[in-house]
């Protein structure tokens, strides 16, 4: 919370001794801000140490400056004020090193002086949980308070960490305690069954970080985190919440709300020839299953009558159905039947981009046979999916859709958003719907 201001402070302070260059000063910090994000370097961690990061951020200091001096230099052709302008620039990469040494020299202070530091269970009792927390006693400079290990009702009187409770126990222990962290070490649970306890409201709310099971392993292109040489990751936000849905929520009306002006004249033409090849009632109603488990009516344009209601609900797939006519095919082929949804975007039951929705009697049959299945809905469903664009459509295995539906949500960026959507388009152009 405090890095970024010093960052934007140290960025612009080059403005308090002259306003020549003020947009060149403004767009590299905003620049310089926006690298740092996406590099990682306003990510929490355990070992704070100014040496770790400063490759990456001398790295992305010098990008940016090379963008703003071309754009300078395009800008301006004058060399002494592209040499006063990247004079400033020098002055304010130096400001944001040196201000990140002294943070970090700050928050290390805090830490061991323990005026800084937050709750923390430990999930595991076997020998990395004993480990993870006689370090966390012994070391305030990880800047967490250990409060005890819960594991299975297999291990209770097992290990020698301090056990406070079962798996069974952790969302009222989290409460109780006011615990801000928990950390995944070595529980002796299946992982289906760890993240049932993970998602509850009152977990899911806590940083969640874990020790790989693989030491050796870690990520390339990122420096380490560790406690106490103990490899340890910060795993992201379970469910979207808080900043990130704010920017999903956003681009998703931005989204609806222009695609339904664009396509208003192909959105009346499907109306049109829905209605000549079957009648009145040109759209379709079905309930589907939204976001935590709620009900919605989606919309859809008609391109069959079912029998009844039983036949709607409990019909997979009605693609060599007889009854389905020309047009009717396809629209579905191209997926056409499907733009009526884009005001359950804007309605805010559904997302541009997420796992796709499906009828109450499915999802209460695939959650009963794939114990991930059920996770899938702690976000929006969506128009699109990273399931339908990687050829997961139709009768396709469940469980494989939703591996990638699972990981989506836990992978989640915009970019990935506009890549599904690009690839969705794509697909549709080349009538790789249903």
């Amino acid at each position: 919370m405090v890095t970024a201001p010093i960052d934007v402070v140290a960025l612009l302070a080059p403005l308090l001794m002259t306003q020549s260059y003020w947009r060149g000063t403004l767009v590299n910090a905003g620049l310089t801000v926006a690298l740092f994000t996406t590099g990682g370097l306003y990510r929490a961690r355990r070992h704070l140490s100014f040496l770790d990061e400063l490759p990456s951020l001398c790295g992305r200091l010098l990008a940016s400056a090379a963008v703003v001096a071309i754009i300078a230099a395009e800008r301006h052709d004058s060399v002494p004020y592209v040499s006063g302008f990247m004079q400033d620039v020098a002055l304010s990469a130096g400001l944001v090193v040196l201000g990140r040494a002294v943070n970090r020299k700050l928050i290390l202070i805090a830490r061991k002086r323990r005026w800084v530091e937050h709750n923390a269970i430990i999930i595991g009792s076997g020998p990395i949980g004993v480990e993870l927390a006689r370090l966390l006693r012994r070391y305030p400079r990880y800047g967490l308070r250990f409060v005890g290990c819960v594991d299975a009702r297999s291990r209770q009187g097992v290990g020698s960490a301090p056990l406070i409770g079962t798996l069974d126990d952790l969302e009222q222990l989290a409460g109780l305690l006011e615990c801000d962290v928990l950390v995944i070490a070595d529980p002796d649970c299946p992982e289906p069954t760890l993240m049932e306890f993970l998602l509850r409201p009152a977990t899911s709310s806590c940083d969640l970080w874990a020790v790989p099971r693989l030491w050796g392993s870690r990520s390339h292109g990122r420096y380490p985190d560790h406690v106490g040489a103990i490899p340890i990751v910060q795993i992201g936000d379970l469910t979207f919440s808080g900043p990130r849905w704010a920017i999903k929520r956003a681009s998703d009306v931005l989204f609806a709300a222009v695609a339904l002006v664009v396509l208003s004249p192909l959105l009346l033409l499907c109306a049109i020839a829905t209605f000549l090849e079957g009648g009145r009632g040109i759209f379709f109603y079905q309930e589907r299953i939204g976001r935590y488990g709620k009900p919605f009516k989606v919309i859809k344009f008609r391109s069959m009558r079912p029998a009844d209601e039983h036949e709607s609900q409990t019909n997979w797939s009605i693609a060599h159905d007889l009854r389905v006519g020309p047009i009717g095919r396809f629209m579905r082929r191209a997926s056409l039947d499907e733009l009526p949804q884009l005001w359950n975007i804007l309605r805010g039951e559904m997302s541009v981009v997420g796992p796709r929705p499906e009828r109450p009697y499915f999802v209460e049959k695939f959650s009963a046979e794939y114990p991930r299945y059920a996770m899938r809905h702690r976000v929006p469903v969506g128009l699109t999916g990273l399931a339908q664009v990687s050829g997961l459509r139709g009768d396709t295995p469940i469980a494989d859709r939703a591996r990638f539906d699972n990981y989506y949500v836990e992978n989640w960026s915009l970019w990935l958003d506009i890549k599904i959507v690009l690839r969705t388009v794509a697909e549709v152009i080349r009538g790789g719907g249903r």
